[in-house]
């Protein structure tokens, strides 16, 4: 097969991997379904990926790279900090929402106890870089008098990460329940400026506060 059609063929094997496993879970997913989808052969699955789980992990390797990269080139460290922050709250915010790949297949990791993120050692403490960023953007903040000080960056990124995430990854039942449009885009783009506004108010608080 010319390396043209072969990388045009894993990235179809990926694709559909990432849609099956999503919709299916690990268990439920089958090779067989991941290649028709893919509209070729199975025995290339296996040819390229060695089975199901090498695609998986090749599917999980795929969403994990790709976050990061994108977090890399955000340059926090060259923007104003409350910019930065509301640059970092718009990313997480609208990645989350245009990638439904890579918010299905965490779901499903999470489901299976990150068993199989364990063995991609290389993606492992790859977050530490843009958590050291996130630090640098509140020090800067801290040092000219804008935000508070004392903030844990890791504490403010799962935040943000939790708000931008929760009503993507449960939308199906909190639609129900509360009896709303989850998927509505003015729903959206309203629950976007709130995130924005309700982390920079707690960043911006600079007054003493007890808990």
């Amino acid at each position: 097969m010319p390396k043209r059609d072969a990388v045009a063929t894993k990235e179809r094997l990926l694709k559909s991997g990432l849609a099956e496993f999503g919709n299916k879970g690990y268990g439920g997913a089958r090779t067989a379904k991941i290649a028709q989808r893919a509209r070729c052969n199975i025995r290339l699955l296996y040819y390229y990926f060695g089975g199901k789980e090498g695609l998986y992990l090749a599917c999980l390797e795929r969403v994990y790279t790709e976050i990061r990269g994108r977090e890399h080139d955000l340059n926090l460290k060259n923007m104003e900090p409350r910019e930065a922050i509301l640059q970092l709250v718009k990313f997480t915010f609208d990645h989350m929402l245009h990638n439904p790949d890579f918010v299905n297949i965490v779901s499903v990791e999470n489901t299976e106890g990150g068993r199989f993120l364990k063995k991609l050692v290389t993606l492992h403490g790859a977050a530490r870089t843009h958590i050291d960023n996130v630090s640098e953007v509140l020090n800067r903040g801290c040092t000219e008098g804008l935000f508070r000080a004392g903030i844990d960056p890791f504490q403010l990124y799962f935040s943000i990460l939790s708000l931008c995430y929760l009503h993507l990854s449960n939308r199906h039942t909190l639609s129900v329940t509360y009896s709303l449009d989850l998927g509505d885009a003015e729903w959206l783009a309203a629950r976007k400026i709130h995130v924005s506004e309700l982390i920079l108010s707690y960043l911006c608080d600079v007054t003493s506060r007890q808990v």
